[in-house]
């Protein structure tokens, strides 16, 4: 569920047309809906209730202060996977305390970042990543606590791009291998060990492949406990998919998916740690964007957006779907075109769809591109000289831009010319 209805016959953002934040901040624009993040944010907190457990936001799918304010004022914690982002989760006002640092290529520099701003724990991915924080640690006189990241070889059946837990993926270290990890990790001076993390990918659409990963990691943690280590915490990872082809077919929900950890590692006494991202952010935002032109080609129609490829690039890097609606609802009987729609970008590959069926659409409509809250802003670039796009903020019947969009002369400035071609 989302707060993106049609009221009035105009598409709304709560309560606000979407229509006056188009007229306030131009398009292309990201929107996204408060009450739809802190519903989702619940759900995951709700579906944990009466384990001891901490709800860490992913926040590369949508990395926005005010998305990371909204939700830490709810408690949650965040998954970081660079030294900007853990710098962006501070900011926002969250705890180091609740500041999980992921990714298979921390650096040194951002090692010592969390550990002098404070942080959970690291979720390490290799030995050398390992002997890298306590080398640092031992440095600035911490122990820094560690989950050890294991890779269960289970398939997501999810995209090949997104999957991260099958024994050629670069994630983790393998689960063959995690007794000998573990015990180089007991003999390191910089390193306290606090838990066990696994990961195995993103958009999972059914249960299954979390159920073989997590009894997996059920019988490794007594094994581990068996060798003398202080398995507390279990980081179960994100990665719960979302609908966004066909509402009537959509994955398993957060109710669902908590019953499944209670059933599979509920029994083990270990704090669980989870880290949704786009379950959480994808629904609750959209793109918004006008039509420039509507243009006859051989045997189709295309249907030119101000919105490209720079600035939602799912479609084209994963072929992902969205959903594509007018802002202005049709009649229910109207007819349907079958447009491709695409952008301005000079790529073929700027193609949002093939030969979707759509109301008949006219130069300067808005149509807004449904479930781009994950991964749409955060991944977008300045290709071709095209501003990033902003980004609003709905909450109830106000509105607010939580990023603005930068000039051309602010892109430009970026720029220095070396000496020897100021030179005449």
């Amino acid at each position: 569920m989302d707060h993106f209805l049609y009221r009035n016959g105009a598409l709304h953002a709560e309560d606000v047309p979407l229509e006056e934040i188009a007229a306030a901040v131009g398009t292309p624009a990201y929107v996204y809906s408060t009450a739809t993040l802190e519903r989702h944010f619940r759900l995951f907190d709700e579906a944990l209730e009466g384990l001891p457990h901490l709800v860490c936001y992913a926040m590369k799918a949508a990395s926005n202060q005010a998305i990371l304010a909204t939700l830490a004022r709810l408690g949650a914690g965040m998954d970081v996977v660079s030294g900007g982002e853990y710098a962006r989760a501070r900011a926002a006002g969250v705890p180091g305390s609740r500041i999980v640092f992921a990714g298979v290529g921390k650096t040194e520099a951002e090692i010592a970042q969390a550990l002098a701003g404070g942080v959970r724990q690291f979720n390490v991915e290799s030995e050398p990543e390992l002997a890298a924080i306590s080398r640092v640690a031992v440095a600035g006189g911490h122990r820094a606590p560690v989950t050890i990241r294991v890779n269960p070889d289970v398939d997501a059946r999810t995209h090949a791009k997104i999957a991260t837990g099958k024994s050629e993926n670069k994630f983790g270290v393998p689960i063959s291998r995690a007794r000998e990890v573990y015990a180089e990790a007991a003999r390191l001076p910089g390193i306290e060990v606090v838990g066990l993390d696994v990961h195995i990918g993103s958009q999972l659409t059914e249960l299954a492949p979390f159920e073989a990963a997590y009894r997996k990691v059920a019988a490794l943690t007594e094994t581990l406990r068996g060798d003398g280590h202080d398995i507390r915490r279990l980081d179960l990872g994100g990665g719960l998919g979302i609908p966004y082809r066909n509402v009537n077919d959509a994955p398993p929900l957060p109710f669902d998916y908590g019953a499944l950890i209670r059933r599979t590692v509920g029994h083990l006494g270990c704090e669980i740690e989870i880290e949704p991202g786009r379950l959480i952010a994808g629904n609750a935002g959209i793109l918004l964007s006008r039509v420039i032109y509507v243009k006859a080609g051989e045997g189709r129609q295309f249907l030119i957006l101000d919105a490209a490829m720079n600035d939602l690039i799912r479609p084209a890097m994963y072929d992902a779907w969205h959903d594509i609606v007018p802002v202005v609802e049709p009649d229910p009987g109207a007819p349907r075109v079958d447009y491709d729609v695409v952008g301005p970008v000079c790529e073929s590959g700027d193609t949002f769809a093939r030969a979707r069926p759509l109301p008949p659409l006219r130069a300067g409509d808005l149509v807004a591109f449904r479930s781009a809250g994950a991964y749409g802003a955060v991944m977008a670039s300045e290709y071709n000289t095209r501003p990033l796009v902003p980004e609003v903020l709905v909450k109830d019947d106000h509105h607010a831009v939580i990023r603005a969009r930068p000039t051309f002369d602010e892109i430009i400035s970026r720029d220095t010319i070396p000496e020897w071609l100021r030179q005449e």
